[in-house]
């Protein structure tokens, strides 16, 4: 990706002044020779299907499944090729959780339009029976291209990455997920074997670029950095890499207003997004492509609710 800041950007397509994020109109986009797809991410969002309460001191009245879907609806009536991530641990943290055991989240997201979720450390929360038992509830698949689930009875229930196209281009979009090793009990996640993330992200995205991905994108639940520089995180996903585009990440709960943006191995930015915790945020990002269809310019925010 050649980074170009956003004010540059739309100087040279014309309209200068106009805000990115505001939606550039499809036909400037058209006439200048680019085009355009929206990213709406997700994570963290433990079960908080209710607004947290109005005298929460941390999220008052914010966040709830409602109030999400209908920012989702009103994006997509204006962009009907938007793709919808969530980047794992949608499960525990709330009652109802504990008494449906993640079926209404599932149900709900569905409805939504989610194309995919990273699978996250608390997706183990009921075992590895009880995600079987809920995973028919999603309309999506789960990926984790780093846990080997083939001596579980999960094997071939948790896809390794994902090849969707939309508005004419071709994306790739792989799952990470973080050891569970002093996270989740061993017996929760049993005979799972955790791979390395990084060799693993190098042979995912070689894989969808030799198969001709014009975006590759990772679904992290790793983190986005750690005090320890050699454990692996996003930031070191995204340094070590060479064809990923995007990493959407999760885990450490953190709140990027903006993408943050680290520099691969082919000399290019991997723009990094995440949208806190509990669900009371959603990540958008906007991927602008030349006319070669290769990914010219990544902008993006975070918006409450």
């Amino acid at each position: 990706m050649r980074y170009t800041d956003r004010r540059s950007f739309l100087k040279s397509i014309g309209i200068a002044g106009t805000a990115i994020l505001a939606g550039i109109p499809a036909i400037a986009l058209r006439d200048a020779g680019y085009g355009k797809l929206t990213i709406l991410h997700t994570n963290d969002t433990h079960s908080r299907i209710d607004p947290y309460p109005d005298n929460d001191p941390n999220y008052p009245g914010m966040g709830g499944y409602a109030r999400r879907a209908a920012i989702i609806r009103d994006i997509r009536e204006k962009d009907r090729d938007l793709i919808l991530l969530d980047a794992g641990d949608i499960f525990q943290g709330t009652p109802y959780f504990n008494f449906y055991g993640g079926e209404p989240e599932l149900k709900l997201m569905t409805k939504m339009g989610y194309d995919a979720s990273a699978f996250g450390n608390h997706e183990f929360d009921n075992g590895m029976d009880g995600f079987r038992k809920v995973l028919p509830f999603a309309g999506f698949p789960f990926l984790s291209a780093n846990y080997d689930f083939s001596q579980t009875i999960l094997a071939g229930k948790v896809g390794s990455n994902k090849v969707i196209s939309r508005n004419g281009y071709k994306v790739g979009i792989y799952g990470l997920s973080i050891d569970p090793e002093g996270l989740v009990s061993r017996n929760l996640y049993a005979d799972t074997v955790y791979l390395d993330p990084l060799e693993i992200a190098r042979d995912e995205e070689k894989e969808l670029h030799s198969e001709g991905c014009d975006l590759i994108i990772c679904l992290s639940h790793l983190g986005l950095r750690y005090r320890d520089e050699n454990r692996v995180s996003d930031e070191v996903i995204a340094r070590n890499t060479f064809h990923t585009d995007i990493i959407i990440g999760g885990h450490t709960h953190n709140l990027l207003d903006k993408p943050e943006r680290i520099t691969n191995l082919s000399g290019r930015e991997v723009a990094i997004g995440q949208a806190g915790y509990g669900g009371t945020y959603i990540g958008l990002m906007e991927v602008v492509f030349n006319g070669g269809g290769e990914v010219e310019f990544v902008e993006g925010h975070t918006t409450k609710f």
